[in-house]
């Protein structure tokens, strides 16, 4: 009996000093993991602390207010590259410049007798004007129906409303009526002037309006007779180009390579606010607290223009990129329009083009996690930005963009000339700018 309790004792003592060691790792463990995650924190916090939403909302309101529309391939577009360059080289980065040419594209102009400008859109496969333009009187030609015109067209620019049948149609008729331009005007009511797509190559002059400027003018150029001037410039040989920072590790090569991008070119007549001074701005900043952190990764701040004539830029940034420089890249985090006010847009959405989680959205899921980013993050497909073309190269991307959840509705003030700073938030620019910011640095990092 007494040896029976010797070795039950000598069990109980060896149990005990086995299962110890476990339970001592696991806490160990916990103690790493809550550790890791502090340090993690503190490495937020050294992004987070330095991102200014007043230096942000001054990059948006010199973009879109002293620059304004930046169209591509227009002194509005270069200007706003001048002005990265320069500010990027301010920081000490190694900037390049990336030229390349864009389609050939129709500028337009019309201006009443009484010197009120217009809003116009020049569709393509319109014809263009001699420097001058053509100044003539307008005919109101309805809804451009082969009845509704008579002789009196001729020399005169018709002015016809959108609806019933195609706008191709229209000109045709008018056309063969013998006008010497067309304007049509919408038939609802929208803040930016009409984009007909006209189906064809046309030998006269084709803009579109507003339905507030077709009634305007057929109140106060038609029925008295007056006369417009409309020009069309072609421009021809025209460039777009993207600047690009880029930060090195300073010891080794052949880096891993992560890139931030954001478009600084906008659509005509709008200031571009939102879209895209915006995620230009937050970029902008970015390069500047990120710029002297050590890091063992390769950073390229890509800010691209043309993206709003297909993505052109990014495609030409993309396309310049090595086999090698492709294989080394790691991600894109891509920001457009990530600063809007409009309050439906409650969350942040990360489009990625096949709808699946990659290294920069997890990336970012997780730094939102420990930051607390008050908006929800949503996971969706969805191409359209500059994403695109570094998804389809191989390189992990996401573009953040605000959207309404449930509808992933865009602001209803997107890609109008109401694009304006009235309807930016600097809260939301500095949360933009905590949560990419953060990730960036996470992972590049030393």
């Amino acid at each position: 009996m007494k040896k029976g309790k010797i070795i039950l004792s000598t069990i109980l003592v060896t149990s005990s000093l086995y299962f110890a060691p476990i339970q001592l790792d696991k806490t160990v463990e916990a103690a790493a993991n809550s550790e890791v995650h502090q340090s993690k924190k503190a490495f937020d916090q050294k992004v987070i602390a330095r991102v200014s939403e007043e230096r942000m909302m001054e990059d948006v309101r010199y973009l879109s207010e002293t620059i304004g529309p930046r169209v591509t391939g227009t002194e509005g577009e270069q200007q706003a590259a001048d002005f990265i360059r320069e500010r990027l080289r301010s920081y000490g980065y190694q900037v390049e410049t990336q030229e390349f040419s864009i389609p050939d594209k129709l500028i337009g102009y019309l201006q009443t007798s009484d010197e009120n400008e217009v809003l116009i859109n020049i569709p393509e496969g319109s014809g263009d004007t001699s420097e001058s333009g053509i100044t003539a009187e307008l005919f109101d030609a309805g809804l451009g129906k082969e009845s509704d015109f008579t002789p009196d067209v001729a020399g005169k620019i018709a002015l016809i409303s959108r609806g019933e049948f195609t706008f191709k149609k229209k000109v045709e008729n008018a056309v063969e009526a013998g006008a010497i331009g067309v304007l049509i005007y919408d038939n609802t009511n929208q803040p930016g002037p009409l984009n007909p797509s006209i189906g064809g190559d046309f030998s006269i002059p084709v803009g579109g309006i507003t339905k507030v400027s077709g009634e305007a003018l057929l109140e106060d150029v038609v029925s008295q007779n007056k006369t417009v001037t409309f020009k069309v410039k072609r421009m021809e040989n025209a460039k777009s180009q993207n600047i690009i920072a880029t930060k090195l590790p300073k010891k080794g090569a052949n880096h891993d390579i992560l890139h931030v991008s954001a478009h600084f070119d906008s659509v005509p007549f709008a200031p571009g606010a939102s879209d895209n001074a915006s995620g230009t701005a937050v970029a902008l900043e970015l390069a500047r607290v990120l710029k002297s952190y050590p890091t063992d990764k390769e950073l390229r701040f890509a800010f691209v223009g043309a993206e709003e004539i297909g993505l052109v830029g990014s495609e030409h940034y993309v396309s310049q990129l090595s086999e090698d420089e492709v294989n080394r890249s790691i991600g894109n985090f891509n920001m457009d329009m990530v600063g809007t006010s409009w309050e439906n847009a409650t969350a942040i959405y990360m489009n990625t083009l096949d709808g699946q989680p990659n290294i920069v959205s997890e990336t970012a899921l997780a730094t939102a996690d420990r930051i607390g980013t008050p908006s929800e993050l949503v996971l969706y497909k969805r191409g359209a930005s500059d994403h695109v073309n570094f998804y389809e190269a191989g390189i992990p991307a996401v573009n953040f963009i605000r959207r309404e959840p449930g509808t992933a509705n865009l602001e209803p003030y997107y890609h109008t000339p109401l694009d304006t700073i009235e309807y930016i938030s600097a809260e939301r620019l500095k949360e933009a700018g905590d949560l990419v910011g953060a990730s960036v640095y996470s992972l590049i990092r030393k």
